[in-house]
């Protein structure tokens, strides 16, 4: 193992901006490693990762999960609405 690094990238994104960090970090890093290294969460303070989910390239995953070169870690915000409810309402409109 050593001290090799590994490139990876953390995004996250709100309503009015998105933000992609590149980071290095050692090479059997996980999830939550990268996210703390990248800095994103004292740039955005509304990131609590007991709630919000993550995942690597739109495939939910655990915060332990160990990281490949060249991945990208994304943290999801909560949905404000339930995706199910408004089709539900759509469908209910146009009859």
């Amino acid at each position: 193992m050593g001290d090799k690094k590994i490139a990876v990238e953390v995004a996250y994104a709100t309503p009015e901006e998105q933000v992609i960090i590149p980071v290095q970090i050692a090479e059997a890093a996980d999830v939550e490693s990268a996210i703390v290294a990248s800095g994103v969460l004292e740039q955005f303070s509304d990131i609590d990762l007991s709630r919000n989910k993550v995942g690597i390239f739109g495939k939910a995953c655990k915060l332990d999960r160990v990281l490949q070169s060249g991945e990208r870690v994304e943290i999801y915000r909560a949905l404000i609405a339930d995706p199910k409810a408004i089709r539900k309402e759509r469908a209910s409109k146009a009859k």
